[in-house]
This record gives C-alpha cells, sequence and structure tokens, in this order.
C-alpha cells in the first residue's frame, strides 16, 4: 500500500516530494506546496480507503504533523 500511495501521491497537484523509513516502526514524511494541496491528498478518494484501512488492519495508532519547513541543510562525513 505504501507503494501505490506514493506513485498516487506523486500524481497530484502540489506533490514535492516524499522521504519514508519501515524498520521497528514506519515513518512517512510527505512534502507539499501548499495546505491546500495537502487538504485535497487527505480527502482524496483511494488515500481514504487507505487510511481507513490503515486504522482497521495495520495500526494501533498514528501521528499526523504538518509543519512549513524555514531551512533545510545537511552534513556528511566523508
Amino acid at each position: 500500500m505504501v507503494q501505490k500511495m506514493e506513485t498516487l501521491a506523486k500524481q497530484q497537484k502540489g506533490f514535492l516530494s516524499m522521504e519514508s523509513a519501515r524498520n521497528d516502526i514506519g515513518i512517512t514524511i510527505s512534502y507539499w506546496e501548499s495546505l491546500e494541496a495537502i487538504q485535497s491528498w487527505k480527502q482524496h478518494s483511494e488515500h481514504l480507503l487507505a487510511q481507513q484501512k490503515g486504522k482497521n488492519q495495520w495500526y494501533n495508532w498514528y501521528h499526523v504533523r504538518i509543519c512549513k519547513v524555514e531551512r533545510e541543510y545537511h552534513f556528511q562525513l566523508t
């Protein structure tokens, strides 16, 4: 389902990128151009079905955080 939602999200207006990590817990971060684009994605019919399936079958809890990225930088030891 993660791959299906990622493919679908990439087709949505306002989608910028997505990052995901899956081990003991699953974390997915998606980046969007605007709050309107986020709301549109949240209300997409296939995404709504995936959300419901997650609540009924996969997750005991989840946490959503909507943030504005003001700055980003990286460090990498070579």
